[in-house]
């Protein structure tokens, strides 16, 4: 159970973090201005997305927030799976379509350890 809760907290405060940054350079670095346009976003989807991604990330390391957990991570599903679209649809060299990908198996580790540390054992007669 130890090692559970280990893999857990390292793969969510890895995706957290990644989040964070990224809503931080979203809404900080002129390159992801550039970014925006070049996938053909508007540009006041990249603040909504950063606001999403800051409340995403509080969500995954609240520890008693289970119901708001599973929306999070749906929504860090859906930008992952969109991020890896849109540079591949874009043309966008081969590390930018494998990071979202990456990431999205860091996000299924940690569901996946989530819901294992905190559904209950079965009880022993």
């Amino acid at each position: 159970m130890k090692a559970l809760k280990i893999t857990y907290w390292i793969t969510t405060v890895i995706v957290a973090l990644m989040m964070t940054y990224s809503a931080y350079a979203y809404l900080t670095q002129a390159t992801m201005l550039q970014a925006f346009k070049h996938l053909g976003y508007p540009d006041y989807f990249r603040s909504e997305l950063a606001a999403a991604k800051i409340a995403g990330a509080v969500l995954l390391l609240i520890p008693r927030a289970a119901k708001a957990k599973e929306w999070a991570y749906a929504g860090f599903t859906f930008t992952f799976i969109s991020a890896f679209i849109a540079h591949t649809a874009s043309g966008d060299p081969i590390a930018n379509r494998v990071m979202p990908v990456i990431f999205l198996v860091l996000l299924v580790v940690s569901y996946v350890t989530f819901h294992k540390t905190t559904t209950p054992a079965p009880q022993q007669r």
